[in-house]
């Protein structure tokens, strides 16, 4: 991620400190998944991560600063997204990809627990917001085929066509607590892919 200073715990040295770090995110998303956000402790951490709290004071600061590195680390991975050929089956793919994230709840208990935190910790909506567009950005090679193919129109703002794709989802899961399924993830992909013809999510002429 860039365009955020490097809080404590938040540098990505080698060894044995990467080493840590990984074993410190992995006790921070397991706690979330098993008692939420109210419910994680340093000590939990450090009981599972093998690391000191003091320590963990040290470098991290608290919950706060061990939730928001553990989704600052989360981001570092290789996840790149779908390409099926067409822009259909992509936002298709990357739509049923959110659904089955969320499907199953042992699964889905540390994202949910960490979106939760945002709405309380300051530091975790940051590193949550940074999670997202760097996502975001991902996704841009997506349109950017797109508009090679002559499916969208040039400017098409990709950052909106993934929110698009998202948004439906993350409404149901996170407001109004419904079920979401394939179905749903597919009607999503195919609003978002009428808009995109449509020219919505393109910029004016001039602009």
């Amino acid at each position: 991620m860039t365009g955020r200073s490097s809080a404590p715990g938040t540098l990505r040295p080698g060894g044995r400190t990467a080493r840590t770090r990984a074993a410190v995110r992995d006790a921070v998303l397991t706690g979330l998944g098993e008692h939420g956000y109210p419910g994680l402790t340093v000590e939990y951490v450090a009981e599972h991560s093998g690391v000191h709290k003091t320590t963990l004071y040290r470098r991290w600061g608290g919950i706060e600063g061990l939730v928001a590195d553990a989704l600052d680390l989360a981001g570092e991975d290789d996840w790149t997204p779908p390409d099926t050929g067409t822009l259909e089956g992509d936002l298709r793919a990357l739509a049923r990809e959110a659904t089955q994230s969320f499907a199953d709840p042992a699964r889905a208990a540390a994202p949910t627990a960490i979106i939760a935190a945002a709405f309380q910790a300051p530091r975790a909506a940051d590193a949550l917001h940074a999670f997202y567009s760097e996502r975001f950005s991902r996704c841009e090679a997506i349109v950017r085929r797109a508009i090679a193919r002559g499916e969208a129109r040039p400017g098409t703002d990709a950052g909106a066509v993934v929110r698009a794709v998202s948004a439906p989802m993350y409404f149901r899961l996170f407001i109004t607590r419904e079920p979401i399924d394939e179905a749903l993830a597919d009607q999503a992909a195919d609003a978002a892919l009428a808009a995109v013809r449509a020219g919505a999510f393109a910029a004016a002429p001039g602009g």
